[in-house]
């Protein structure tokens, strides 16, 4: 009995706090906050995520959304939440263009949180409902100035990539539409195929099912090369709208103060995941382009894209105080 004790004191004392805590995390159910309602990209990615570290740990991750204000209800829930390394949390594009655009945001995008990966970058597509009288850019150009303020757009909420993109677009091209803000890209999405808005930008992997369908008609994609899905399509660039570039992205974190050791064992499972060659070849048929990143790399990442909507918001005036 004696011995036994003596070798798990030795055992304790020899693998410190920090490794005996990645030893043994994680002993109880995670909670996963997806910042985005369910169906959109950010819902797709981070439920991927979840599934992986439930399989990999064999401790359920439990997805829960919390939507709204263009994913800075979820953001602010992740970044006040205890640093226990219990609370798992995705990121995007709205929360680099958030400090831009607020002069009141209740987190910090850089210190409030401890930036696990980079999982994945959206390239977005230029979309219209088919009733609409443009076959291309140039043509949505000319139909937009001949009716100044009268076609609409949708977004997955004031200050996300979808707003941000169009407040681009309609800066490079000197054009003035309608922004219908949405809570998330499904809703969104519903209301473009049925006709209620006429153009939104939308992340490939929410819209590229529905641009296969007919259903909504795909004019340009937002990012500098073009989409391997759709290799006819042009960039925005190529179809006229010189400067024009742009993505979404998908990110995890976990409050500032997180252990370190745990944060580096997440990195790497879903660094994993998503160099896998088949996550990849998944990834870019839904829409995606598959990354998992190192922690630093995404805050490199995460600096240079807050400077990017910065000087786009500035131009354009957009504050939402």
């Amino acid at each position: 009995m004696r011995s036994a004790m003596k070798i798990a004191l030795f055992t304790l004392s020899a693998c410190g706090p920090a490794l005996c805590l990645a030893q043994t995390y994680p002993s109880k159910p995670v909670r996963f906050i997806i910042n985005f309602p369910p169906g959109g990209p950010t819902d797709i990615v981070g439920r991927m995520a979840a599934d992986t570290l439930s399989r990999s740990w064999g401790v359920q991750v439990v997805a829960d959304n919390r939507a709204g204000a263009g994913g800075n209800i979820g953001a602010e829930l992740c970044a006040k939440s205890a640093p226990d390394g219990y609370t798992l949390c995705m990121f995007t594009v709205a929360q680099s263009i958030a400090p831009s655009i607020y002069s009141k945001l209740p987190y910090a995008p850089l210190k409030d949180f401890a930036h696990v990966t980079l999982l994945a970058t959206l390239p977005s597509l230029l979309l219209t409902h088919p009733s609409v009288p443009a076959k291309n850019v140039k043509e949505l150009v000319a139909l937009a100035k001949a009716r100044p303020g009268v076609l609409s757009y949708a977004s997955t909420g004031n200050g996300t990539s979808p707003h941000m993109l169009m407040e681009m677009f309609k800066m490079l091209a000197g054009i003035n539409m309608v922004h219908i803000p949405y809570k998330g890209a499904a809703p969104a999405m519903i209301d473009q195929i049925s006709g209620q808005v006429e153009v939104a930008f939308s992340t490939a992997i929410a819209a590229l099912p529905y641009v296969q369908q007919g259903k909504v008609r795909a004019l340009a994609v937002s990012t500098r090369e073009r989409f391997p899905p759709l290799p006819d399509l042009p960039t925005m660039e190529q179809a006229g709208v010189k400067g024009f570039e742009g993505s979404s992205w998908n990110a995890v974190v976990m409050p500032a103060g997180a252990p370190r050791e745990i944060v580096t064992r997440i990195n790497r499972e879903l660094a994993k995941l998503m160099r896998a060659p088949e996550t990849r070849e998944r990834m870019t048929a839904m829409g995606g382009i598959a990354i998992g990143s190192s922690p630093e790399e995404f805050v490199a990442y995460l600096k240079a894209d807050m400077e990017r909507w910065a000087k786009v918001a500035k131009a354009a005036k957009v504050r939402l105080d």
